[in-house]
């Protein structure tokens, strides 16, 4: 039986409202004013979650790592302006291994560091320059289910791996607008499939790869419509296997199915609640829960995972059943 009457297909859209607009999650909560005291931000940037639900944020223009809890009360904090070892300048992405292990891109010092979770220098890697294993601007940082520690080696246009010890395993890009070029690589995140999702700014677009640099797929193209990007930045990948992207100057968080497909998004100019202004770099935790950097209004939004049904209806699959 094939049913595919337009009145049937208002009936199921009332019925079914997920399938005729996606869902967004919900605003749970924030934190942060502009400054530099205790819970305070000049510029956030980079977050990252660990397994115990506690939230690290990069606070770049001071210079140091700030933790909170998953509510937003502060923990601790560690680093001041500097090159010497646990000392940070300009500070972007940063990144939680299994063991605890925190990754920081040390940007303007051209280095990644690795903290313990209490804020304990242990290493570093890097240098200026063009070099394996050297940076020019490192930005985003992830570690993958393998271990390695992804960078975007933001004006050196490409992504670095390396081991949670610093040892270079590979690299990948050169500047250009073909697959596997970059324009400027500001975000990387690895899904449980080995997959590394990366975002290609200055060519506003995500590029998947294999967990070596091996080309997988590509979507985007600049623009304010749904699925086009304007300088995308941070960009994570959920349990699932949906892709989230920071649209910084779109001022605001889009999601895409694995396949590049989009599914929904939030936000808009601002300084309410869901509201951005530059967001710059997300994450998200273990129930799929998304922090947001709201960069330039100094704050962490919070927001609950992607509605079921946001996820697993569409009007194909609605449609299919009513064939």
């Amino acid at each position: 039986m094939r049913l595919r009457s337009p009145a049937l297909l208002l009936t199921l859209a009332l019925l079914f409202p997920a399938a005729a607009a996606s869902q967004v999650p919900a605003y749970i909560t924030q934190w942060g004013t502009q400054g530099s005291g205790n819970g305070q931000f000049d510029f956030p940037e980079g977050v990252a979650v660990d397994g115990s639900g506690a939230v690290f944020v990069a606070d770049n223009l001071n210079n140091r790592i700030q933790v909170f809890s998953a509510g937003g009360a502060y923990l601790a904090q560690w680093g001041t302006y500097g090159s010497g070892s646990g000392q940070l300048s300009g500070p972007y992405g940063v990144a939680v291994d299994p063991n605890g292990r925190v990754y920081v891109a040390d940007t303007y010092n051209h280095r990644v560091q690795v903290f313990g979770s209490d804020g304990t220098y242990l290493t570093q890697w890097g240098g200026y320059g063009g070099a394996i294993g050297q940076f020019n601007k490192p930005m985003g940082v992830a570690v993958g289910h393998n271990g390695y520690v992804y960078v975007a080696d933001y004006l050196n246009h490409r992504v670095q791996a390396f081991t949670a010890g610093g040892a270079f395993v590979t690299a990948w890009g050169t500047r250009g607008t073909g697959d596997g070029q970059f324009d400027c690589p500001v975000g990387v995140a690895v899904g449980l499939s080995g997959g590394v999702c990366v975002t290609d700014n200055l060519n506003h677009r995500v590029q998947v790869f294999t967990a070596g640099g091996g080309f997988l797929r590509k979507w985007g193209t600049f623009g304010t419509a749904a699925g086009q990007f304007s300088g995308p930045s941070g960009v994570a990948v959920d349990g699932s296997g949906l892709v989230y992207v920071a649209d910084g100057y779109n001022d605001r968080i889009q999601v895409f199915r694995g396949d590049g497909s989009y599914l929904t998004q939030w936000g808009a100019s601002g300084e309410g609640s869901g509201e951005f202004d530059r967001p710059l770099f997300l994450a998200l935790d273990a129930s799929d829960a998304v922090y947001v950097a709201d960069t330039r209004n100094h704050r962490i939004q919070v927001f609950g995972s992607v509605p079921v049904a946001a996820r697993s209806t569409s009007w194909g699959r609605i449609k299919t059943l009513y064939r």
